[in-house]
């Protein structure tokens, strides 16, 4: 079974940085566009980053120059490095896996980050 899992999330004071990392298995990994999406209370699932299987990177205004997203091919992993983080930044962030020609379009089950003082 497909399986895309986060971790890094967390508590951490407004100005910090945190690192997520999603780890993919039992599909081609390096196929697939990966992007990372968030979801705050009451509000919809956003796009935050995504990256191309060529690593063409593309990133939602509120996030430019504060966030990077990067991938390792041979690691399976796509990372989103975090920093100048930000009070509105809280939200639950999945990490998603898409391969439009073939119509598959994975989600991990997502890791909270909470940006408070």
């Amino acid at each position: 079974q497909v399986q895309l899992v986060e971790s890094g999330g967390g508590l951490v004071q407004p100005g910090g940085s945190l690192r997520l990392s999603c780890a993919a298995s039992l599909f081609t990994f390096r196929n697939y566009a990966m992007s990372w999406y968030r979801q705050a209370p009451g509000k919809e699932r956003e796009l935050v980053a995504s990256i191309t299987i060529t690593g063409s990177t593309h990133y939602t205004a509120s996030v430019k120059g504060r966030f990077t997203i990067s991938r390792d091919n041979a690691k399976n992993t796509v990372f989103l490095q975090m920093n100048s983080l930000r009070s509105e930044d809280t939200a639950v962030y999945y990490c998603n896996a898409r391969r439009t020609a073939l119509g598959h379009d994975y989600w991990g089950q997502g890791t909270q980050v909470t940006v408070s003082s």
